[in-house]
């Protein structure tokens, strides 16, 4: 074979490798999948008042917080379009709200029957992990609103260390699950169940 017909053959083997990497160029320049629009959170002033406890909220920040919310540590899902809001007050007060975008509406039901379980059974579970502490609960009802929430009251405390109050209000729309989550220093007489369940209902309205 001559030079010459030995360079026409490079070309063309050079112009075959060349169509062969094309479409790997392409697929690798498309543009990245949109990210999931965060749901609608609540504002400082939706969180109830503990002893005259004036609120800050923080961002709305993708994903859970650092460390898994009391009573759900075994029920949010490790993946998913998750996203929370803090709430911080000047005293022992402090609130949370984080909400999961599930693939579908059936995951988000089976979510929020989960929350609802791991709720109620969260005093109880809590006493079996700390021995001598004591804690009780109180079920304060479902509300009508979408797909339905419901409130919760659990009140612990630690031998020789004070007495901790929470709220936890879960609900429902399409998709989407969300948790309020209330807490302050003192027992559950003190806390403001019939505005926190206004809060709950309203943190539900938002999400769309």
């Amino acid at each position: 074979m001559s030079l010459r017909k030995h360079r026409a053959a490079a070309l063309a083997v050079a112009a075959s490798a060349a169509l062969l990497m094309a479409p790997v160029s392409s697929a690798t320049a498309s543009p990245a999948k949109a990210q999931p629009k965060a749901p609608g959170f609540l504002a400082a002033a939706d969180i109830p008042d503990g002893s005259g406890t004036e609120w800050t909220a923080g961002k709305v920040t993708r994903g859970t917080t650092e460390a898994p919310p009391f009573c759900l540590e075994k029920v949010l899902p490790a993946k998913g379009a998750t996203w929370h809001r803090q709430y911080h007050s000047d005293l022992d007060t402090g609130a949370l709200q984080l909400s999961v975008t599930s693939p579908s509406t059936s995951a988000a039901a089976r979510l929020f029957a989960a929350a609802e379980k791991a709720v109620a059974r969260c005093a109880g579970d809590w006493l079996t992990a700390t021995p001598g502490a004591t804690a009780s609960w109180k079920d304060h009802g479902k509300l009508a609103v979408e797909e339905g929430a419901h409130v919760y009251g659990i009140q612990t405390e630690l031998p020789g260390s004070t007495v901790d109050s929470h709220l936890i209000g879960i609900g429902r729309d399409g998709r989407t699950v969300t948790f309020v989550m209330w807490g302050q220093m003192g027992g559950l007489e003190d806390t403001p169940v019939p505005a926190f369940k206004k809060a709950t209902v309203k943190a539900v309205q938002k999400l769309h």
